[in-house]
């Protein structure tokens, strides 16, 4: 694009690729500067093992992967050999037949292999050591320095300049902006500038402001002498590339040697700004000393589990500087602060050319159109989690734990609590089992409510699923649909919007008719300029200039923030921290509620899906007619220091009509029955309303124009995909997410939600699958660890379709 001058910091892998897709696309401004001499620069991408495996829990970043793999494969420097992941215990086979089924659903090919298979794969294995092993053919070795050769040489064709032997010293900024790129042999002016920097970034963002949430962390690699058996071997690598993830290692060959990987030792985490400068560290700035007191466990286990390693030595080794976050996710995107200033962080070989198409999509129009990007945006992140200590702890535990088995509900270790609401001491009086979320403590269940399930029976999920379940989930659940309960909603995120150009701002930015009279409420949904949900929120119209907005996250605020109008005619705060929310359901609300409020908690007086302000006792509040569990109920909003006040005053009248305290696990199978996605996990930038089944949230043609409108009216035409409602019975009835959905034999989608329906009495899954396969009645398969469990299309909502409990 002519007339934007664009400077990319870092000319790793990362920053070649950025300056190949972007150039590819008709950018004719581009300069990639580096301190270092190119191709290899002395970052993480002159010293990567260049292991590639695609398998990831991850959808998006299996996809970038995948593209990885192709582009390399295009351009001569990916060795395909294909990666084989061993299992050496039973509960790491059952990991790999987890894997297995995310490699499946995302689209890989993939093969589960008995011991025998692994080992005609890979012959140097001890084939008592093995039970079974996860082969992808299309996995390999990068060879990073040449696909960063390969791509620049792509781009200086094209005209990138590219400036090796640059030292940035600054980042000018003029009016909010970025302006230019200042460095020890000169100034280039920017309009934008991408940082590629890998574990530099933090010292190149901290020059515009920008807290950057990445540890550099040293990971030992170390190389064997020559290997009898692979005496006068010619090529680089025949057998696959290995990981032995119980013992913490990989392995991948190199003519006559072997490399070994180890994350098994101690996190050695290095500050940005103590990386030793080109031409000063010894071997390269990204290179640390080996420590080989460290590895002597790696090396142990290496020759027990490929015998042939005991006839050779270990030569050499480096602790190797890479890049951690603290949730394992790159970080990608614009500065919330200064414009112009992006990021492209944290990115490994792996995922390397995938992101560099991903940031020059994004650069170009707008938003990215080939990959879901909404778990790598660097604006993701709480204040909290951009504290120093919070970014190292965070980073040095993801470094221990990245070969770990990790349940998807598993809480992390250290570092709580972080944050609480005002009800936390009266949930932990009533024995709450607290998860995270976001920094939250969120109770999943609560031990007073143990009694309630006697003599009923409730399904006992398989060991995996059992893990941070509890049969009180389902007493909790009953009780919802029975009598009333209060769930705490405060982790959900407040937005309040105001000012002379708010209610024409909120109309422009979402969905739906925000443009109703005081006291509505409307569920809408902020898309991309490519029709791609990003979003789903509430607007309650709490006056004619004021509104106050449900969203999921921080994401959400940003996308607000950056639609701003110029003029100053609207305000937006995050009013999160000084308030809390309760949610009071169940069809004894109205019970509950009636004597504390008065009659304006009447079934006349208060409406489905209208919002007013009041008095519960003596504690103010925002009251929302809302209800996520599909029961009678509200939303209760009020400041934090009643928020103590408000729970006890609930809980002491409602102890006359069966209260109880519910917790997210009962709250997710109830929202399932009815149907309510979330955000995240059941629909992302990747899907639109009409494949979502949230049509309704958008409104009709001739009300006005929203971003996304065009892109929508297209998308609507051709939905070949939906997410749809599976119902599983039996024993087998619950699954957990992410899991590949099978027509016959073919894997034709994948498990977003999954739960128990307690009061269906059935297992609950929702999933994205071919439109034609949508159909209620149709018999599918759901494949889960080494089984195939049957489940049905089922038309939805499950619970309540006529809508008569949440109106009554």
């Amino acid at each position: 694009m002519a007339g934007r001058r664009v400077v990319v910091v870092g000319a790793g892998v990362v920053g070649a690729a950025l300056a190949d897709e972007l150039s590819a696309r008709g950018w004719d401004d581009i300069t990639v500067v580096d301190q270092g001499a190119v191709p290899s620069t002395g970052g993480s991408s002159s010293h990567a093992p260049g292991l590639v495996f695609q398998t990831n829990p991850s959808k998006t970043m299996t996809e970038l992967a995948r593209y990885t793999v192709e582009k390399f494969v295009s351009l001569g420097c990916f060795l395909q050999v294909g990666g084989l992941e061993v299992a050496t215990t039973p509960e790491r086979l059952a990991e790999l037949r987890r894997r297995h089924g995310w490699a499946v659903a995302w689209g890989l090919q993939a093969h589960l292999l008995t011991p025998g298979e692994c080992l005609e794969r890979h012959s140097l294995l001890d084939p008592g050591r093995v039970l079974g092993g996860l082969f992808l053919p299309g996995d390999g070795l990068a060879q990073t320095v040449r696909a960063v050769e390969a791509q620049l040489r792509l781009a200086r064709e094209r005209g990138v300049r590219v400036l090796d032997r640059h030292e940035v010293l600054d980042i000018r900024v003029e009016d909010g902006r970025v302006a230019a790129v200042v460095t020890d042999r000169g100034e280039i002016p920017a309009d934008l500038v991408v940082c590629c920097a890998g574990i530099w970034g933090p010292k190149i963002a901290g020059m515009v402001g920008m807290p950057l949430p990445l540890t550099p962390l040293a990971h030992q690699l170390a190389w064997t002498g020559p290997v009898p058996a692979l005496r006068g071997q010619t090529e680089e690598a025949v057998r696959p590339i290995l990981r032995h993830q119980d013992a913490d290692l990989y392995y991948r060959e190199h003519f006559e040697r072997i490399g070994i990987g180890y994350y098994g030792h101690r996190p050695m985490p290095v500050r940005p700004d103590e990386i030793l400068p080109v031409g000063v560290a010894e071997v390269m700035p990204s290179v640390m000393p080996f420590t080989g007191d460290d590895f002597a466990p790696a090396w142990t286990e290496t020759r027990s589990l490929l015998p042939a390693t005991r006839e050779a030595e270990m030569a050499e080794g480096v602790n190797g500087l890479f890049s951690f976050t603290t949730d394992n996710m790159p970080l990608l995107g614009e500065s919330p602060e200064v414009g112009g200033f992006w990021v492209a962080e944290a990115v490994w070989v792996t995922h390397s050319a995938g992101v560099g198409r991903a940031m020059a999509e994004w650069l170009a129009d707008g938003h990215c159109s080939s990959f879901d990007l909404h778990e790598c945006d660097v604006n993701r992140f709480e204040p909290h989690q951009l504290a120093p200590e919070y970014v190292l702890t965070r980073g040095c535990q993801n470094f221990a734990e990245v070969y770990d088995i990790i349940h998807p509900l598993q809480p992390p270790e250290n570092l709580r609590p972080i944050r609480t609401s005002p009800f936390h001491s009266r949930q932990r009086e009533l024995g709450a089992f607290f998860l995270e979320a976001g920094g939250w403590e969120r109770p999943q269940w609560y031990g007073a409510n143990a009694a309630p399930a006697g003599g009923r029976d409730v399904p006992r999920p398989d060991e995996w699923a059992a893990r941070y379940w509890s049969p009180i989930v389902a007493a909790e659940a009953r009780a919802s649909r029975e009598s009333v309960a209060l769930y705490d909603m405060s982790a959900l995120k407040r937005i309040e919007v105001g000012g002379r150009g708010a209610a024409a701002f909120l109309r422009r930015i979402s969905t739906g008719d925000v443009g109703r009279p005081v006291g509505s409420v409307t569920y809408c949904l902020l898309l991309n300029a490519d029709g791609g949900i990003r979003g789903d929120i509430t607007v309650a119209r709490l006056g004619p200039d004021l509104f106050q907005i449900g969203a999921n996250g921080n994401l959400d605020l940003d996308w607000l923030h950056r639609h701003l109008p110029a003029d100053g005619s609207v305000v937006i705060r995050d009013i999160t921290a000084g308030t809390c929310c309760v949610g009071v359901w169940g069809p004894r609300a109205r019970d509950l509620m009636v004597p504390l409020a008065g009659p304006d908690f009447s079934r006349d007086g208060f409406r489905y899906f209208r919002g007013k302000r009041g008095h519960v006792g003596t504690v103010p509040v925002t009251a929302l007619r809302l209800s996520y569990i599909g029961e009678l109920g509200w939303e209760l909003y009020t400041t934090a220091d009643l928020g103590a006040k408000l729970w006890d005053t609930l809980w002491e009248e409602g102890l006359r009509h069966g209260v109880i305290a519910g917790g997210r696990g009962a709250f997710d199978s109830l929202r399932l029955e009815k149907g309510y996605r979330s955000f995240g996990t059941d629909m992302t930038y990747e899907h639109d309303p009409y494949e979502a089944g949230l049509g309704s949230a958008v409104r009709k043609a001739g009300t006005g124009d929203f971003i996304g409108r065009e892109a929508l009216q297209e998308r609507r035409a051709s939905v070949r995909r939906r997410l749809t409602c599976l119902t599983i019975d039996g024993p087998d009835a619950v699954v957990m997410g992410k899991e590949p959905v099978y027509d016959g034999g073919k894997c034709v989608g994948y498990v977003t939600s999954a739960a128990y329906g307690h009061t269906i009495g059935r297992g609950v899954a929702y999933a994205w699958l071919p439109a034609a396969l949508s159909v209620p009645g149709q018999t599918l398969h759901i494949g889960y660890f080494d089984r195939r469990i049957a489940a049905a299309v089922a038309g939805e909502p499950l619970y309540d379709p006529a809508m008569e409990r949440l109106r009554g």
